[in-house]
């Protein structure tokens, strides 16, 4: 019973990869390697280098190698340029995945779990947030990633598919094996960036935003590290493969950390101290947002292992090393 990785080359994907090939499954990579990496797909893993939202590829794959399940991760992730280019978001995020669910449900593929944003709560008004919480995403990109929701809840109204989708928090870390991680050069997430910036990879880091109504003026987020995560998607495949109910739960470790406290972990872990630069903030970004994760360790029963800032950090950092052929 093999399983469809869309995005399986990139960040999230490889790991989730890695934690399939671990639990014994068989996975399947589809990916168009325009943010992923071939050498993040381990050796013996079939790799097709496609798009997403190519209905006879999909198709050809999924009777090729008897798809039983699809964890779809392929999307573009960055808020500020989902401002700019909201009909580029609207077109990967949105549009592939709707040709991706109508040739799953044609091959009778039954089982589907989706890498959702906790971006679909926009700025909430209670934290932590659950699942229930209405739904006000502020960017191209939160509403992109909703809109796939509402069309898996209306397919598994109308057909025999059964969905999980996962709204996940602010991804960070690596592999604790060392064998994957953040590894796009210019990607944006914080605890990258900082640490590029702490081995000189960038002579300088800037915060966005220093007067969100936040106990140090800097957005809050709640940063779940990416292993944990990835199995995650294993709990999931457990929960549909057993029959369970369609669901959408909400992955984060229900408490946050401010940017600036985040960039003092990295300034403490790597024993570095780096040029913070402060800009004003940027479009689509909320004041603070944190998981309720009881959805997820009460009905999945997922159990998070590494939920500490400072272990993330410096996977993050012995990461960014291996990146440079340094040692860690």
């Amino acid at each position: 019973m093999a399983i469809l990785v869309t995005g399986g080359a990139g960040y999230i994907g490889s790991h989730t990869v890695l934690e399939l090939i671990d639990a014994g499954e068989q996975p399947v990579v589809l990916d168009d390697l325009s943010t992923g990496f071939r050498w993040a797909v381990p050796e013996g893993v079939p790799l097709f280098i496609g798009d997403d939202g190519d209905e006879a590829l999909i198709a050809d794959i999924i009777a090729r190698h008897d798809i039983k399940a699809i964890i779809h991760f392929a999307a573009k992730i960055v808020v500020p340029e989902s401002v700019a280019d909201p009909l580029g978001y609207y077109l990967n995020n949105t549009a592939k995945a709707r040709n991706l669910i109508a040739t799953a449900v044609a091959s009778k593929v039954k089982h589907f779990i989706f890498s959702s944003t906790a971006a679909v709560y926009g700025d909430p008004d209670e934290l932590p947030v659950t699942e229930d919480a209405t739904l006000k995403p502020v960017s191209p990109y939160g509403r992109s990633k909703l809109m796939v929701e509402w069309m898996l809840e209306d397919v598994a109204r109308a057909h025999d598919l059964a969905y999980v989708v996962l709204r996940y928090f602010n991804v960070a870390g690596a592999d604790p094996k060392g064998r994957s991680g953040q590894s796009t050069p210019n990607a944006t997430h914080l605890i990258k960036v900082a640490a590029q910036t702490a081995l000189g990879k960038r002579d300088r880091m800037q915060v966005f935003g220093t007067d969100y109504p936040t106990p140090d003026g800097t957005c809050v987020r709640d940063y779940i590290q990416v292993t944990d995560l990835a199995r995650a998607h294993l709990d999931a495949l457990r929960h549909l493969r057993g029959g369970g109910e369609s669901l959408i739960a909400n992955c984060g470790y229900a408490h946050g950390f401010s940017v600036l406290e985040v960039i003092e972990a990295v300034k403490r872990v790597s024993g570095v101290d780096f040029t913070v630069d402060y800009a004003p903030r940027r479009p689509g970004d909320p004041a603070a947002i944190v998981a309720s994760n009881a959805r997820a360790r009460d009905i999945l029963g997922w159990t998070p292992q590494h939920d500490n800032l400072d272990e993330i950090v410096r996977q993050a950092l012995h990461w960014e090393k291996r990146l440079s052929g340094t040692s860690a």
